[in-house]
């Protein structure tokens, strides 16, 4: 039994009472930063666990959170039930109000084009409008031009090939080199 009471740890407060402790203990008027409050709780408890400067930052965190204690200008310090809150640096945020949702107002719809009803009356098919000069609407189409000898062929012909001309930009054309001769 000796054995097990050697390799127990001792018990130790909760962090956020030994955090109150030390901030009372301190009793600065300006509060106390993280490294003097662990100074101070490594002082006075001794054997600390492996992590405890992740615990206490966790735990101050959380104590700074729920408005247990103010931090201000880097240190912490209890909050006086009589002073005013502190209002920190820019716009204070926007009251949030509850929206009805979209959920809430319309069921959900599913995705894509609803299906045609069967037991719908077949829509009466539509009625050309004639224009009144007999020619159809719209720039008309191109026709081949005629290649070739005299009797033409009916086949289309790309117009590339039907110009003569390449299609594109053609070729940047260099200035012909004239040779000089030098006298002497």
């Amino acid at each position: 039994m000796e054995a097990e009471d050697v390799n127990k740890p001792k018990s130790l407060p909760p962090y956020s009472e030994m955090i109150l402790k030390a901030i009372e203990a301190l009793d600065d008027k300006n509060g106390s930063n993280k490294s003097t409050i662990s100074r101070h709780i490594e002082a006075t408890y001794g054997d600390l666990p492996a992590g405890h400067s992740a615990l206490l930052t966790l735990h101050l965190n959380k104590m700074k959170e729920s408005g247990e204690l103010v931090f201000w200008k880097n240190n912490y310090m209890k909050r006086d039930p009589d002073a005013p809150p502190r209002r920190g640096r820019g716009r204070p945020p926007k009251p949030k109000v509850a929206l009805p949702t979209v959920m809430d107002i319309a069921p959900a719809r599913p995705r894509g084009r609803p299906p045609k009803d069967p037991n719908a009356p077949p829509k009466p098919p539509k009625v050309k409008v004639s224009t009144g000069s007999g020619k159809p609407r719209g720039r008309p189409r191109k026709m081949a031009r005629p290649s070739g000898g005299l009797g033409g062929s009916t086949a289309t012909v790309p117009e590339s090939t039907a110009t003569g001309k390449p299609r594109g930009r053609p070729p940047k054309v260099k200035a012909p080199v004239t040779e000089v001769s030098v006298e002497q």
